[in-house]
C-alpha cells in the first residue's frame, strides 16, 4: 500500500527521540496515515472523515 506514496511528515512531530512520528500520504481520494516507526502499518481514509476526526479534536468532542 505505500508503495509510490509521497510522505510528509507532521510539523509537530520533530524533536521526538527516535521515529516517533506522524506521517501523511494522499493518493486521491485517499489519505493515508502512518506512525514512522511502523511504517508498514498505515490507516487509510478520506479527507473529509479526517476533517472531521480534527475538528473533533480541537473541539474536544472525541
Amino acid at each position: 500500500m505505500s508503495h509510490g506514496l509521497h510522505w510528509q511528515k507532521s510539523t509537530f512531530s520533530d524533536g521526538g527521540e527516535g521515529n516517533t512520528c506522524v506521517e501523511l500520504a494522499a493518493a486521491h481520494p485517499t489519505v493515508h496515515l502512518r506512525e514512522s516507526d511502523s511504517p508498514t502499518t498505515a490507516l487509510t481514509t478520506t479527507p473529509t472523515a479526517l476533517a472531521n476526526l480534527l475538528e473533533g479534536i480541537r473541539t474536544g468532542a472525541l
